[in-house]
């Protein structure tokens, strides 16, 4: 009778187990799930600060715009590209640079075409606040 009751507890504690592992490989499976696609909010959350400024904000056409700005949340060495809207879609132009020690960035660019450029830099999935630059 004595080793009924061991062989019992032996299958309970081995039934037990299995269920534990079993339990606890779907939680990790789940949860690398999880961490594989996140949530729209943790993404938002993920991405950096960005602010701009152009000095100045009115040129001759061929003259120098000064873009600087800084970081918060983004890796020094990213790249940072500006970019200008072109009716509804936002356009990338060719003047880029990284972002450097101080978590700072600072580049030139100037325009030929007459008008009113609205601009904002980008850097991984983080954009900053447009700005206006009228150039005459």
């Amino acid at each position: 009778m004595a080793t009924q009751r061991r062989i019992a507890r032996f299958l309970a504690a081995g039934t037990l187990s299995a269920a534990l592992l079993i339990g606890g490989g779907l939680a990790t499976a789940a949860g690398s799930t999880a961490a594989a696609t996140p949530s729209p909010s943790a993404s938002k959350s993920a991405a950096g600060e960005i602010s701009l400024k152009a000095t100045p904000t009115e040129v001759k056409a061929g003259e120098k715009v000064t873009f600087t700005g800084r970081t918060k949340g983004l890796p020094i060495g990213t790249k940072v590209v500006l970019q200008h809207k072109n009716g509804s879609k936002w356009t990338t132009l060719h003047a880029n640079t990284l972002i450097k020690q101080g978590s700072s960035f600072s580049f030139d660019n100037t325009f030929k075409n007459k008008g009113k450029e609205e601009l904002r830099v980008m850097a991984g999935d983080s954009t900053s606040p447009s700005v206006t630059v009228t150039v005459r």
